[in-house]
């Protein structure tokens, strides 16, 4: 049995009191201590692990500090960026994070000649693991509606950072309808500041909330 992390949120860098912005990163710290401690065999960070694609050198100290605690520890980290650290010209410091072989970001497509955006997934052993970032204003969500996967994979999983239509209900907000994403069996997601679990046939959908 596999077992992972889901995380989404975390919005390091994100208070500016002093006294919350270190008990953000302590709540961080004790999540990172859990994973470590459970032997987790990966971790899926969905997006918004920083306020910001550019932090403070101190926020970024920090948080490699941690993530060399878990590549000590040889727990892979696949992660994607949110609305908060996604970045128009594509560079961020999730980057830096990635080259310094700290984690791998899953965001991987090609927009096909009819606009379709085709997904071209990471794998951790076989299980195939797809993302696509959260962007500013919600402008994901119409591209969500052109995402597929070109292929089939015992088991695969997809991680974005949006809104789904189960969460808003009848409130008029851009949102993603669930049933008409791409077949995975669990759908890693971020963006909503709450816990939310939800399953449709073998797929399993689920935000873990802020850390």
């Amino acid at each position: 049995m596999v077992k992972f992390a889901h995380l989404a949120d975390c919005h390091l860098g994100c208070w500016r009191q002093e006294e919350l912005q270190k008990l953000n990163f302590q709540s961080f710290q004790k999540i990172i201590e859990r994973c470590i401690s459970e032997k987790v065999d990966f971790i899926l960070l969905a997006g918004d692990l920083f306020d910001s694609a550019y932090p403070s050198i101190e926020i970024l100290k920090d948080s490699f500090a941690e993530f060399k605690k878990v590549n000590d520890a040889k727990i892979p980290v696949y992660l994607i960026a949110g609305s908060h650290d996604f970045s128009a010209s594509g560079k961020t410091f999730l980057d830096v994070l990635e080259k310094s072989g700290f984690c791998k970001n899953v965001e991987n497509y090609k927009i096909q000649e009819d606009g379709k955006i085709k997904l071209i997934p990471s794998f951790h052993k076989d299980i195939a693991i797809y993302g696509y970032p959260g962007k500013k204003s919600g402008m994901e969500v119409e591209d969500l509606k052109k995402v597929y996967f070109d292929s089939i994979n015992q088991s695969t999983i997809f991680m974005i950072h949006t809104t789904i239509k189960d969460i808003v209900g009848t409130i008029p907000m851009n949102s993603v309808e669930k049933e008409k994403l791409p077949l995975a069996n669990y759908y890693a997601m971020g963006h909503i500041h709450q816990r939310f679990e939800t399953e449709l046939s073998n797929s399993k959908y689920v935000y873990p909330g802020p850390t």
